[in-house]
């Protein structure tokens, strides 16, 4: 940041009194600006039929990471809850009608200031079609997922805990639980 949006005036890096960590500060109106984290919010859409159970991924059409995997997720707006984030982002990036259950996992991705929010979902039926940041949709059994082109940590890491929990829960019965990770460094794979 390099100027106020309160007054146009430039800013300065300070610790204002009372604070313990650096922030931009005009000196000209006295505005703190706060910098905070932003939210990801999606969905794991399954469908399962007897012992068939198959996740929608979405291939992205965008950067970072075009053209890997991932679930269908986005940047939260103003103005709306974390569930109609989910709701609205899995809607744009694959077309898909789903029925929103609870919160599965957060995964925290402090380095670049990101926190990751995924519901479980029921989809209500087979019609899907990409979405303008998808380059297709496609439904995956755990066994044909194409983990090594997962595009984010955060995505691997909530869809191995979900086929765990899913497996748990067919052997002995039981509930998803909420998951919870930190993610401090980048572990994307190179292109």
């Amino acid at each position: 940041m390099k100027f106020c949006s309160d007054c146009a005036h430039p800013v300065s890096r300070l610790t204002p009194p009372g604070d313990n960590r650096p922030r931009y500060v005009c000196e000209n109106c006295g505005a703190i600006h706060y910098q905070n984290p932003k939210l990801v919010v999606g969905s794991i859409p399954v469908w399962e039929h007897g012992d068939d159970l198959r996740v929608l991924l979405c291939r992205r059409a965008i950067e970072p990471r075009r053209g890997f995997w991932t679930l269908p997720a986005g940047f939260m707006e103003n103005s709306e809850t974390t569930s109609e984030a989910a709701q609205r982002e899995t809607e744009e990036e694959s077309g898909a009608h789903i029925d929103l259950h609870t919160l599965f996992s957060i995964v925290n991705v402090p380095h670049v200031h990101q926190v990751h929010l995924f519901y479980r979902a029921t989809l209500l039926d087979l019609e899907y079609e990409a979405g303008e940041e998808s380059l297709e949709v496609a439904m995956f059994s755990e066994q044909d997922i194409p983990w090594s082109d997962i595009a984010f940590p955060t995505v691997e890491y909530t869809l191995r805990a979900f086929f765990t929990d899913h497996a748990r829960i067919a052997r002995e019965g039981g509930e998803f639980l909420l998951h919870s990770e930190d993610i401090r460094h980048p572990m994307m794979r190179p292109d």
